[in-house]
C-alpha cells in the first residue's frame, strides 16, 4: 500500500523503447535541470520544478552563469548561458514577465555599440572555456549569439527597447549572409521562425535555404556523408543534418528539403540512440565533464525532435 500523500508514479514507457532508455540515461548522467526538463517532456512533470532548477544558475545582474552551457565554465554571466535559460523558459511557457524583464536589463549591458551581442563577454576571461571559443577584449556581434535570442523574445510576444535595434541587426545580418556555417545558419532560422516580419521572413528563408544547398551545408544522405565537408573549425564528424535546421515541421526551414531528405535525416536521428540510452555530441569535446552535461541536452532535443515529427518513441 502507498504511504499516504506519496506522489503517483508517472506512466511507464515500454521497456527498451527509446524513451524508456533516455529516461534510464538521464536518470543516470544529468544534472538536475535535465532531469526536471526530461520529466516536463515526457513524465507529466510540471514546469515550477524546471523554473526552481534554472534559478540555480541566474546571476543578480540577470543574466545566467554556472556553466549552463556547459563549454563556458565560471560563475560569470555571458549571452550563451543566458540564450539557452531563455530556451528553457520558453520550453515550459514561462518566458514572460518580471524574469524575462530582468534577462532584457542583462542584456542590455552586455550589448555591442550596434544594439546586438557579442558571442562570449570578455568577463568570461581567467575562467575555464572552450579552446575553440575566442575571447576578445572587443568582441563583435554576432547572429550566432543575438537570432536565437530575438527570435525567442517575439514567440514569447516580449516588447523591452532592447529589442528593437537587436532586431534591425538580425535582419541585416541574415539578408546579407553570402556564405555561412551550419550553427549561424540555425541562428537565422531560430530567428527567422519567429520574427514578426513573416512575408520578409518568408523571403529571407528561402534565399538561406538555396545558400545551405548550394553549399552543402546539410548532409542530405546520411549513409555517404563524405560527400559533404565539414566547416572549418567543425569537429571531423560534426555533420549538420535536415532535422537540425528544421527541428519541427512547422520551421520555416521545412521547406528546404523534400519529404525523402527529411525522411532520411529522420531515421539517422533515430537511429543515433547508444546502447546506453542518449544520443552523442557531435561538437568537439575538449573536457569530460562538458560532454557528459552536454548529452542529456542532446538527447531531450533528439526525442522533443522526433517527436514533432510524429515519430514513435515510446
Amino acid at each position: 500500500m502507498a504511504e499516504t500523500g506519496a506522489s503517483p508514479l508517472p506512466p511507464t514507457p515500454p521497456a527498451h523503447s527509446p524513451l524508456f532508455r533516455a529516461e534510464q540515461f538521464v536518470w543516470l548522467t544529468a544534472r538536475v535541470l535535465e532531469q526536471r526538463l526530461f520529466a516536463y517532456h515526457f513524465l507529466h512533470g510540471g514546469a515550477d520544478p524546471v523554473e526552481t532548477a534554472l534559478d540555480a544558475y541566474r546571476n543578480e545582474d540577470g543574466g545566467y552563469g554556472h556553466a549552463l552551457e556547459p563549454d563556458l565554465r565560471g560563475p560569470v554571466s555571458q549571452p550563451l548561458h543566458t540564450a539557452h535559460a531563455l530556451r528553457v523558459l520558453d520550453a515550459v511557457g514561462r518566458c514572460g514577465g518580471q524574469r524575462v524583464e530582468r534577462v532584457c536589463r542583462y542584456l542590455t549591458s552586455v550589448s555591442t555599440p550596434d544594439g546586438a551581442l557579442p558571442a562570449v563577454d570578455p568577463s568570461q576571461r581567467g575562467y575555464p572555456a572552450a579552446p575553440f571559443i575566442p575571447i576578445l577584449d572587443d568582441p563583435p556581434s554576432e547572429l550566432l549569439a543575438t537570432g536565437p535570442v530575438v527570435g525567442l523574445l517575439h514567440r514569447n510576444e516580449v516588447w523591452h527597447a532592447w529589442l528593437f535595434r537587436a532586431t534591425d541587426f538580425c535582419w541585416q545580418a541574415v539578408e546579407s549572409l553570402e556564405e555561412s556555417h551550419p550553427y549561424e545558419i540555425e541562428a537565422a532560422v531560430a530567428f527567422l521562425d519567429s520574427a514578426p516580419d513573416r512575408p520578409r521572413a518568408e523571403a529571407a528563408a528561402d534565399r538561406l535555404g538555396r545558400l545551405v544547398r548550394e553549399n552543402r551545408l546539410a548532409a542530405l544522405d546520411p549513409g555517404d556523408l563524405d560527400a559533404y565537408p565539414v566547416a572549418p573549425g567543425y569537429a571531423p564528424a560534426e555533420h549538420h543534418f535536415p532535422h537540425d535546421y528544421a527541428k519541427n515541421p512547422h520551421s520555416l526551414a521545412r521547406a528546404w528539403f523534400t519529404d525523402d531528405e527529411m525522411t532520411r535525416s529522420l531515421d539517422f536521428l533515430a537511429g543515433e540512440q547508444q546502447e546506453d540510452g542518449g544520443w552523442p555530441v557531435r561538437w568537439r569535446q575538449w573536457a569530460p565533464t562538458t560532454a557528459l552535461e552536454a548529452r542529456p541536452m542532446v538527447t531531450i532535443e533528439a526525442l522533443c525532435t522526433l517527436r514533432s515529427y510524429g515519430r514513435p518513441i515510446g
